[in-house]
């Protein structure tokens, strides 16, 4: 085609170019730098998208004796960045994404560094209970099992159960030290010395064998009945729990011990406020777990039925 000039024939892209070009040469003609003739050339109003100009700007330094200058990514449209500044900010990408979506690797590896140790405190006192127990069934049944002394060691040793009981589990929870041994070992450690304590005052005759049963029937029952539920959720400790749990520490202490007279009598009634909280707390825990489980039978079915709709 005659007549058109060349700027026109390449569209657009040819009138940057040829403009970049006289940019270069009146740039070398005046003594100034051609890569900064050519920035300025891509910053003007013929720069069109920040990309094209880029482009341009850099065809025209190469056109000059520099090369030109490269756009950040993801700048504002024409911006010209410092020496290096593409390569750094593509690196800082990567990193602040490695940074921003943590690894699976790296997530287990730090659930294992902040999961407590088995050798904690807590698990400690858990196991001196389970070290006791065939402790203190030795002692309890010692010299033919009346012996005052033995029955003080018994005592001694049951004691120390009860109290480490008390402690293991507020040691766990306030200092984040529980663990899935602690949570096996901890209620059977408080079955095996009750438990004990009661089946060997039954076998001397200081206990009715009946109290026995009921009491280890209910403490039986009731795990087994959390198990069960715990589909549709945790029954919680109720403060009846924990005040038959005290009693039945404190008669079952009484009796192991070689008492006689009025405190001989005392420790019967408290055997039998023993027996009466471990019943109607056992009733209660019952009627929590039907509550528990009817409300997660119509929760799931609820939530069937929003899915089906």
């Amino acid at each position: 085609m005659t007549g058109v000039p060349a700027s026109a024939a390449g569209g657009a892209s040819g009138a940057r170019r040829a403009a970049a070009g006289a940019a270069a040469t009146t740039s070398s003609a005046s003594g100034k730098a051609p890569g900064a003739a050519a920035a300025r050339s891509a910053e003007g109003p013929t720069s069109g998208t920040g990309q094209a100009a880029a482009s341009d700007a850099g065809q025209g330094g190469a056109a000059g004796s520099g090369p030109g200058p490269e756009v950040v990514p993801g700048g504002p449209a024409g911006a010209v960045p410092r020496v290096g500044e593409a390569v750094l900010g593509e690196d800082a990408g990567v990193d602040a994404e490695g940074e921003g979506k943590t690894p699976r690797g790296k997530k287990i590896a730090a659930a294992a560094v902040n999961e407590a140790s088995v050798w904690n405190i807590a698990n400690l006192l858990t196991m001196l209970r389970l070290v006791l127990v065939p402790a203190f069934v030795a002692l309890m049944l010692a010299d033919g099992g009346y012996d005052p002394a033995w029955r003080s060691l018994a005592w001694a040793a049951f004691a120390v159960a009860m109290i480490t009981d008390l402690f293991d589990g507020h040691l766990a929870r306030t200092y984040n030290l529980v663990t899935d041994f602690g949570k096996i070992a901890d209620p059977i450690a408080d079955k095996a010395i009750m438990g004990a304590a009661l089946i060997c005052l039954s076998a001397l005759g200081d206990l009715p064998w009946w109290v026995t049963g009921v009491i280890l029937g209910r403490e039986l029952g009731i795990t087994l009945l959390r198990f069960l539920v715990i589909r549709y959720g945790v029954i919680p400790a109720s403060r009846g729990g924990k005040l038959k749990t005290l009693t039945q520490g404190v008669a079952v202490g009484m009796y192991v011990l070689a008492l006689t007279g009025w405190l001989a009598t005392l420790r019967w009634w408290v055997m039998a406020a023993a027996v009466v909280l471990t019943v109607v707390t056992g009733l209660d825990y019952v009627k929590q777990a039907i509550v528990l489980r009817r409300q997660g039978i119509a929760e799931r079915k609820a939530a069937l039925e929003e899915k089906e709709a």
